[in-house]
């Protein structure tokens, strides 16, 4: 099924259904056969596995993933490609769901394809508009995934990779510290899509894994979200907000600082999640 990425195929699909791609969904269809593979080698589904796939397009991906997964569940928004894909890749093993990622309930759509708590491998070419959200929601979902292997735009991985002190640290980035090990799988020029999006790509893999911190998970990511909220305060001076929401005073957060070791006048893509972590079980001794 190599053809699914010929330029040639796609052209002729869209003009024999009259289809062309929208940009709100951001379509962009590969027409790589050596990343589809790079891909699916980097998911390694095994027998007894899963797959769930977000934004299948013409199915590049999803036919690969048919042929090692136990299933494929691929959701796609676009009622268009839906009716294409479940022509095209008419198969037992897959099941496309009509619907909108974000919105569904994952867990809930798996079971009604007769999922019943085997491992998956999350595996998708994310659309840009929806990148972060839908890793989000991965992460932070109590779904047995033992790796997600996501395309996203080159800018976001840069950020899901990035390091403590650096220009590109913040939330995203300490999402995905908090619940996986990631790296880079490898980067990917915009020639080879069609159409042609105006940015590189990369794909990225995500194992997750129990959290490394045990500050609670809420409170932690509430002082996070505060610290990166104004991202040209001290951290300091932006979590003040949050202090005073939950009935610190200024000198309270003061110390809780002091025992924590961490610099007040430092801002917080300077602060690691252990940092935010140690910081967030002294705040709350205060509250």
């Amino acid at each position: 099924m190599s053809h699914i990425t010929n330029p040639s195929y796609i052209t002729g699909i869209m003009k024999e259904r009259g289809f062309s791609t929208k940009k709100r969904f951001g379509q962009n269809f590969l027409i790589d056969q050596n990343i589809v593979e790079r891909i699916i080698q980097s998911a390694g589904l095994q027998r007894g596995e899963w797959a769930l796939e977000i934004g299948p397009g013409l199915g590049a991906l999803t036919v690969h993933l048919g042929e090692q997964a136990d299933h494929v569940v691929a959701i796609e928004i676009d009622s268009n490609l839906v009716d294409i894909l479940e022509e095209t890749l008419a198969s037992e093993k897959i099941t496309i769901w009509a619907g909108d990622a974000l919105e569904e309930n994952w867990e809930e759509l798996l079971g009604s394809c007769g999922w019943q708590g085997q491992p998956l491998k999350f595996v998708a070419n994310l659309p840009y508009y929806l990148t972060t959200p839908l890793i989000m929601k991965a992460l932070e979902s109590e779904l047995p995934f033992t790796s997600l292997v996501v395309m996203v735009q080159k800018e976001v991985a840069t950020r899901m990779l990035a390091s403590a002190g650096s220009k590109d640290f913040g939330i995203l980035s300490l999402v995905v510290q908090y619940y996986s090990t990631s790296s880079l799988v490898m980067n990917v020029p915009r020639t080879v899509f069609i159409p042609a999006p105006a940015v590189d790509s990369a794909v990225v893999e995500l194992v997750p894994r129990a959290p490394e911190v045990d500050a609670p998970r809420t409170e932690l990511f509430a002082v996070i979200r505060a610290g990166f909220g104004q991202r040209r305060k001290t951290v300091r001076n932006a979590l003040k907000p949050l202090a005073k929401e939950w009935g610190i005073s200024l000198e309270g957060l003061d110390q809780a600082f002091l025992q924590a070791e961490i610099n007040p006048a430092h801002r917080a893509e300077r602060l690691s999640l252990e940092d935010f972590s140690r910081l967030t079980k002294e705040l709350l001794k205060g509250v």
